[in-house]
């Protein structure tokens, strides 16, 4: 009887929490009226075994009373904290804290979790969320990126351990939009030099984003900025070929177009330098890499 109710459960909460997360349906989770208007037990929670209080907490979610689900799924793990019931309660209290914007209380909740059952059903999911969580941390450009770096980390566990889970395409998606946010910190410092006229310093934050983060939104105007810069220092050749990998990548560019007017205006055009660093990480570009 244990064991079919068991499967009920993670089939059932399996079903609420993909739904929920990856579709965006169901739920608004924001809350304070929510937790207000329905409150499914307060009373009993150490004599409820851990089943009922799993149960109500999933009752408490399909509600909208995320704070009282949060409380269930706490009092499951704190009663039996390495049965299965505990267990999945543990997954539970992880996806609540996230949907709750309690993202250090998720990634501490869910790394313990990973720690305890890394190779559990469950492991794929809360390996996502533990990304999710950082994701929604990240800040804009002007500040400080750690959270886009972490991100990164978690979402590429998702991708490398579980290839096949459900949860890729969108770790995918959230490592692109971390390492864009990462490629636009570098912009960000690198104009500020260019500003102030240090081109060196300039330089070598525009060649952080070719080289690392080619496939960004940040890469056409790194090459053009590279233009602009190596212009500035009278590198005409370096300057020369930044335009003519702009142009072979991003022919119908903006940028391009203001990089080869640049160059025009000078009596000169773009022309690649194979031996440019340039060059090199322009092939790789091509290559799609």
């Amino acid at each position: 009887m244990g064991f079919a109710r068991s499967d009920s459960m993670r089939i059932t909460a399996r079903a609420l929490i993909v739904s929920l997360l990856l579709t965006g349906a169901g739920l608004a989770v924001t809350g304070c009226q929510s937790d207000k208007d329905i409150d499914i037990t307060k009373l009993g929670f150490d004599a409820d075994p851990p089943e009922v209080l799993y149960n109500q907490g999933l009752a408490n979610i399909k509600a909208g009373n995320m704070t009282e689900a949060g409380r269930k799924f706490d009092a499951v793990n704190q009663q039996q904290p390495f049965s299965e019931w505990g267990r999945k309660a543990m997954v539970m209290s992880t996806f609540v804290k996230y949907r709750q914007g309690r993202n250090d209380e998720a990634i501490e909740t869910g790394n313990t979790y990973l720690k305890q059952y890394p190779g559990s059903e469950d492991a794929a999911y809360v390996q996502y969320l533990v990304g999710a969580s950082y994701a929604k941390q990240i800040v804009d450009v002007t500040q400080d990126q750690r959270a886009a770096q972490q991100t990164i980390v978690a979402m590429q566990k998702v991708v490398d351990n579980y290839p096949k889970s459900e949860y890729v395409d969108d770790a995918q998606a959230k490592i692109r939009y971390a390492r864009d946010q990462l490629a636009g910190k570098e912009m960000q410092i690198g104009r500020y030099y260019l500003e102030r006229k240090d081109y060196l310093a300039a330089i070598s934050r525009f060649r952080i984003v070719v080289e690392q983060y080619p496939n960004t939104n940040q890469i056409e105007e790194a090459l053009a900025r590279l233009v602009e810069a190596y212009y500035a220092m009278g590198i005409v050749q370096e300057a020369q070929t930044a335009a003519a990998v702009l142009g072979h990548n991003y022919p119908d560019s903006q940028w391009y177009a203001d990089s080869f007017k640049l160059l025009k205006s000078a009596g000169t055009a773009p022309r690649e330098n194979e031996g440019s660093w340039i060059a090199r990480a322009g092939k790789k570009l091509l290559l799609g890499t």
